[in-house]
């Protein structure tokens, strides 16, 4: 039985109860797809025999933050507290595909466009991506599983447990764990990448958590390690945030000096995509 994952964008769309059962689309995994249920006195009936019941259903639909499960009728958060970080790491609902929320920040773009379509200009930025790539920040897996589309490898690293728990319980993240093309890795990026073959990849997206989260992936040590294990000709994206932002300016101009300084050539500024390519 495949679990049930709602948030607000769904229980909140339900008309109400009549006084007779009526038939509803609903869906069941956060937008992807769409089945029939049963609004009834008791609350919704799922073809599969889950029941939610009327005050679960307004919790969910009061909830801006969060997104549930439903398994055997009992409402469970996801949201999975991190012995790695101390921080907690949860799946936050948008009107499309869902984004992460660690510590208070949202690991994808959400004002103007959903964290799929963040995913997509980064992807654009670096385009095309082909032969093997390297994606130092996993998350809830969308750069990796997008790359698989067209790449012929993908290797993937994530630094918490909890974060891969909650891709794990993310419907839109399935693919991280059923494509052959992905691998996954757990563990620090700053250290892993060390393990990798000089010139292994054409393509690396490092997309770090936040400057104040991960200060060494934004690192002159670390832009060596990356140049290293990219080959001649390979191409990095390297997603910053806002460059418009005042506080993001200074930062913006350090990484892209520091990436000259590892060896990189060529970098260039991709606001649309809140970062920056760099050749080697």
């Amino acid at each position: 039985m495949t679990t049930i994952v709602l948030s607000r964008y769904q229980t909140s769309a339900l008309p109400a109860y009549c006084g007779a059962p009526t038939r509803i689309m609903i869906s069941p995994d956060l937008g992807l797809s769409r089945i029939e249920a049963t609004l009834g006195p008791d609350g919704l009936q799922f073809p599969d025999g889950e029941h939610l019941d009327w005050e679960a259903i307004k919790e969910i639909s009061s909830s801006e933050n969060n997104c549930f499960t439903i398994k055997k009728g009992r409402l469970e958060k996801i949201v999975v507290f991190s012995a790695t970080t101390n921080r907690a790491c949860s799946l936050m609902p948008t009107a499309g595909a869902p984004t992460m929320l660690v510590a208070g920040f949202t690991m994808h773009r959400i004002k103007g466009c959903d964290p799929y379509q963040d995913t997509l200009a980064k992807m654009k930025a670096i385009s095309p991506l082909r032969g093997v790539v390297l994606d130092t920040a996993t998350g809830l897996g969308y750069t990796a599983i997008e790359a698989a589309k067209t790449a012929e490898q993908v290797h993937t690293v994530e630094l918490d447990p909890a974060a891969q728990e909650v891709a794990r319980q993310n419907p839109w993240s399935r693919e991280l764990f059923d494509n052959p093309k992905i691998t996954q890795y757990l563990g620090d990026s700053f250290e892993l990448v060390d393990s990798f073959s000089e010139a292994m990849f054409d393509r690396i997206i490092h997309d770090p958590p936040v400057f104040s989260l991960a200060g060494q992936l934004y690192g002159g040590e670390f832009y060596r390690k990356l140049y290293r294990v990219l080959r001649k000709g390979g191409r990095l994206f390297h997603y910053i945030g806002n460059p418009a932002s005042r506080a993001q300016m200074s930062i913006t101009h350090g990484v892209i000096a520091r990436l000259r300084e590892a060896g990189f050539a060529r970098t260039k500024l991709f606001p649309q995509a809140f970062g920056v390519v760099a050749d080697k």
